[in-house]
């Protein structure tokens, strides 16, 4: 079986990777920094670029939106019951792709089919030729319509989390995909300051 470019090109940029790994392999397991980064897997946002991280600095969690999901607060715990993280930083992004679509449009698509679906400039449409399933709409895609409004929650749930202790400062930023800035949502860092 033949192997895709991507799969080609991912193994091509491995080898020289390896090439030039050096010390890399003696960084310890605990992120030397101290802090994570919960934030969107959009492809246009590198969090070792806008927020200056070197392997080994800080645990990066991504889900789509950035959302403070159960699973997002399970890597935060692990991340400084475990590892010692003393800071958390919450990142969204302007222009997310988790504001064009709500629970039930993603239920509706997927119960059409599996296929990609395309979006029209109005509104998300499925091309597919099914079969699809229903249960896309058991799922809480954790979608939103306000930016700001999202970190500032999701900051709310992290500081709010029975097994996130008082003590870690959890902050609140929009990434600019534009710019590349991030610009500190203050409501959201006043709701994760630390406290006794």
């Amino acid at each position: 079986m033949s192997k895709s470019q991507i799969v080609q090109e991912v193994e091509n940029a491995n080898a020289k990777y390896v090439a030039s790994f050096g010390e890399k392999g003696k960084l310890a397991l605990p992120p030397g920094r101290r802090f994570a980064v919960l934030t969107c897997m959009d492809a246009r946002l590198d969090p070792a670029k806008y927020a200056g991280l070197a392997e080994g600095d800080a645990h990066v969690i991504r889900n789509a939106g950035g959302r403070a999901s159960d699973d997002a607060i399970r890597s935060l715990v692990i991340s400084y019951k475990l590892l010692g993280t003393k800071e958390f930083f919450v990142v969204h992004h302007t222009e997310c792709g988790m504001v064009l679509f709500n629970s039930e449009i993603m239920g509706e698509l997927l119960e059409k089919s599996l296929e990609t679906a395309v979006h029209d400039g109005k509104g998300w449409k499925d091309v597919g030729k099914g079969p699809g399933s229903k249960e896309g709409q058991k799922v809480d895609w954790l979608t939103f319509t306000d930016d700001e409004k999202a970190v500032v929650e999701d900051v709310k749930r992290i500081r709010n989390h029975p097994l996130v202790p008082k003590s870690i400062p959890v902050y609140g930023y929009l990434y600019n995909v534009k710019t590349g800035k991030l610009k500190e949502i203050s409501e959201a860092t006043t709701v994760g300051r630390a406290g006794a």
